[in-house]
C-alpha cells in the first residue's frame, strides 16, 4: 500500500477519534442549491413550496470516502403572510465508519424595510445522532511500513460509540433586487457530540455570504437576458477558516460558475433552472497535495418548485443564485 495513503489514512482515523479534536461539519460547494443548510433564513423565501435535493462524494479515490446527502423542504405560512417553514434531513458518512444524522425544524419571518428592501430572520432546532463502527476502524499499531495493515491492534473500544442531542441556530438575510446578503450561526449552545468517554462540543459555526445580481444589456431598447452574479462566503468554526470567492453567469435557462476555496480548491458548475425545476454539477479541483490522490469532488443538486396560488399580498423574493 502507498505510504502516503496509509498516512493519510491514518490521520483521518486520528482525527475522528481524538477527544481533543473539534468537529467541522460537512460542506457544500453548492451552497446556494442547499439554502436551509446555509442559512434557516431562507425557509419561506421562495413564492411556492420547494423541495431540495443534495449529494456530495468528496475524495472518492480515497478508501473511505466522505459522503454526505441532505433533502429539504419549505413553504409560506398562508399567502398574505410573511412567516415560512423549514424541515431539512442531513446524512453525514465519512470513511465509511462515522455516521452522522441531522434532522431540523425551521421557522422564519419576512419584514419589509422599504418597498425595495426586506429582512427575513430564521430559526433552527436540529436533533442530531452520532455514531461510530468500531469494527470498521484502523489503528497506527496494525501498520507495517512495507506490507500495510497486517497486526491486531492494542486498542480497545472507549464508550458506546452513540450520541444523540440537539442543537440550536440562527440566521439573517437582507434583500433589495439586485443585491443581498446574510449571516448565520450554526450551534449556538455547542452540544456535547463526544463518542468516548470525554467531551467533545460542537464548536460554534458562523457563515457570512453576499452577493448581487447584475443583468448585461444589449442596447437601449433590447433587454438582455444574460446575468452576472458576483458572490463571497466566509466560514469561521472552531479554528477553521474558510473564504469562498467567485462568479456565477446565466444565460437563458444556463448557468455556469467559477469559484475559489481558500488553500483548498477551485470550483468549477453547470447547471439548468427553469422555473419549475433546477438541476446542478459541481467539480471540486482539489489544489493541495492531495491532489493526484483524491480524485476531487462531486456534487449534484436538485430541487423543484410547486405550483401555488398567486399571493394575496406579495413579499419580495430573493433573487439570489441557486447554485
Amino acid at each position: 500500500m502507498n505510504n502516503f495513503l496509509l498516512k493519510t489514512f491514518a490521520s483521518i482515523i486520528g482525527i475522528i477519534l481524538s477527544t481533543s479534536a473539534l468537529a467541522q461539519d460537512p460542506e457544500f460547494s453548492q451552497f446556494y442549491s442547499n439554502p436551509l443548510y446555509l442559512n434557516p433564513a431562507f425557509a419561506g423565501s421562495n413564492n411556492c413550496p420547494r423541495v431540495a435535493l443534495n449529494y456530495r462524494n468528496q475524495w472518492p479515490a480515497i478508501s473511505g470516502s466522505f459522503v454526505t446527502q441532505s433533502v429539504s423542504y419549505d413553504q409560506r405560512l398562508g399567502y398574505n403572510k410573511g412567516a415560512g417553514i423549514g424541515l431539512l434531513v442531513t446524512n453525514d458518512v465519512a470513511a465509511k465508519t462515522l455516521s452522522t444524522l441531522n434532522a431540523s425544524a425551521i421557522f422564519s419571518y419576512h419584514f419589509a424595510i422599504t418597498r425595495k428592501f426586506a429582512i427575513r430572520v430564521g430559526f433552527q432546532a436540529t436533533y442530531f445522532q452520532k455514531s461510530l463502527d468500531w469494527n470498521k476502524l484502523s489503528f497506527s499499531d496494525q501498520i507495517d511500513s512495507r506490507r500495510g495493515f497486517v497486526y491486531t491492534s492494542q486498542d480497545v473500544q472507549n464508550g458506546t460509540g452513540k450520541k444523540d442531542g440537539v442543537d440550536f441556530s440562527g440566521g439573517i438575510l437582507g434583500f433589495s433586487k439586485r443585491f443581498y446578503f446574510g449571516f448565520a450561526a450554526h450551534h449556538v449552545n455547542e452540544p456535547n457530540e463526544s463518542l468516548v468517554l470525554a467531551e467533545s462540543k460542537l464548536p460554534l459555526k458562523l457563515t457570512g455570504h453576499m452577493g448581487a445580481v447584475i443583468p448585461l444589456r444589449k442596447s437601449r431598447y433590447k433587454k438582455s437576458t444574460t446575468k452576472i452574479s458576483p458572490n463571497i462566503l466566509y466560514r469561521n468554526q472552531g479554528t477553521f477558516q474558510q473564504l469562498n470567492l467567485g462568479v456565477y453567469v446565466n444565460k437563458g435557462p444556463i448557468w455556469t460558475g467559477v469559484w475559489y476555496r481558500n488553500g483548498d480548491a477551485f470550483i468549477v458548475l453547470l447547471g439548468i433552472q427553469t422555473d419549475l425545476i433546477r438541476l446542478g454539477y459541481s467539480y471540486d479541483v482539489t489544489t493541495s497535495q492531495l491532489t493526484l490522490a483524491t480524485a476531487g469532488s462531486h456534487e449534484v443538486s436538485f430541487s423543484m418548485n410547486f405550483t401555488c396560488k398567486p399571493p394575496k399580498r406579495r413579499y419580495r423574493t430573493i433573487s439570489c443564485p441557486s447554485f
